[in-house]
């Protein structure tokens, strides 16, 4: 098969979407949407997170340097949608949207109760680039819903919670069907 060279993209390498999580000055929740997201190791499974420009996330993770990333479904994909669509600087953001919200059990950082698997991170290292910040974390605790224990298998415990990957600028299902373009989903609120 043929190759032909592009400009730099990452269609067709889709990701999976999380919600970090974090409080902003005065203590108030907010999530943002983002899918750079990965593992590391380091003595210990850890994650490298990152998050390119001026956000409202980036500067509560800067600031506490903790936050949670919570695994977005198909369930929670117009709450998803809205969060990575709205401008978190936008004061009203959090309040025009209905979020089941939890803290976390060892970090102290918000969660979403629908998210099967929530990461709570605290950052080990900031490494600056020009207009983006990677963090690598330690995974201080996974808060996990315990029908993830059951004797299933794994691929069907991952069909029933669905999660979301983007690419292209396209959410997909698990199953790898199409459900929207990003800021459709959240029409559905």
């Amino acid at each position: 098969m043929g190759k032909i060279s592009l400009k730099p993209n990452n269609d067709f390498c889709p990701q999976t979407l999380f919600l970090y999580g974090t409080y902003d000055e005065k203590g108030n929740p907010d999530f943002g949407l983002f899918c750079w997201f990965s593992y590391i190791w380091d003595g210990e499974l850890g994650a490298m997170c990152c998050i390119g420009g001026n956000k409202l996330t980036r500067e509560n993770i800067e600031r506490s340097k903790v936050f949670s990333a919570n695994l977005v479904t198909e369930e929670l994909l117009p709450e998803a949608d809205y969060l990575g669509c709205v401008n978190g600087k936008d004061p009203d953001k959090m309040k025009k949207i209905n979020l089941d919200i939890g803290r976390g059990e060892v970090l102290e950082v918000p969660i979403l109760n629908k998210a099967p698997v929530v990461f709570e991170l605290e950052v080990a290292d900031f490494i600056q680039k020009h207009d983006g910040e990677i963090m690598l974390c330690k995974i201080r605790n996974v808060l996990q819903d315990e029908s993830l224990t059951s004797e299933e298998s794994v691929e069907q415990k991952l069909s029933r919670i669905a999660p979301v990957k983007t690419t292209a600028k396209t959410y997909l299902g698990y199953n790898g069907s199409a459900l929207g373009a990003w800021g459709e989903p959240m029409k559905r609120l």
